[in-house]
């Protein structure tokens, strides 16, 4: 984030009014206020099986962002209104995020054997233009991204095996980077409808 210049301390409400105004410096400085005290609530609310596609600190920002894309819609009618709003917009987040990760499939681990003539599992689930549309959009990737990708699906790595990899402090940071280079991916796959 970038530096933003030295203002004098004002009131949530009154960066809310700025930023509605069309103030973007008042805008980040919101965020900045907001976020790490409704990230340090949300913590421990987002349970690990539903943190495979997205974790807490994602979705506290996401909430945030788009809460704040739609402040001209939000009417303050008391102190902490804001706060107590984007508590419950991250909770139903959270809620939401749950339900889609109680709506996947199971995960199954695969044999550490394979018969060299069998398809490998992603040919398998991806058809012959479909596999040239990932080839494809994988050259376009960065290379950070492209090895977050091919450690996990093409070799198959744990996620502790792919932070030492990848450089990442920890199995859950490369989680993360997987997570992100595949929304990456698909994105770049989507363009080539």
């Amino acid at each position: 984030m970038k530096e933003l210049p030295p203002i004098p301390l004002q009131s949530t409400v009154d960066l809310l009014q700025m930023a509605r105004g069309g103030d973007d410096i008042a805008g980040e400085r919101l965020f900045g206020r907001l976020v790490p005290g409704l990230r340090r609530w949300a913590r421990g609310r987002l349970p690990g099986y539903a943190r495979e596609l997205c974790d807490t600190q994602d979705v506290v920002q996401d909430t945030v962002l788009h809460a704040l894309r739609r402040l001209d819609r939000f009417e303050v009618r008391h102190p902490g209104a804001l706060l107590a709003y984007l508590r419950q917009a991250v909770l139903h987040r959270i809620t939401d995020e749950v339900r889609r990760a109680q709506r996947r499939p199971m995960t199954t681990e695969l044999a550490d054997h394979a018969d060299e003539d069998a398809l490998s599992p992603l040919d398998r689930m991806l058809g012959q233009q479909d596999l040239a549309r990932y080839e494809a959009a994988l050259r376009r990737l960065r290379e950070e991204d492209r090895a977050a990708i091919l450690c996990r699906l093409e070799h198959q790595s744990t996620y502790d095996e792919m932070a030492i990899a990848l450089g990442k402090p920890s199995a859950n940071a490369a989680r993360v980077a997987v997570r992100r280079a595949l929304m990456r991916l698909a994105e770049e796959m989507s363009h080539e409808v």
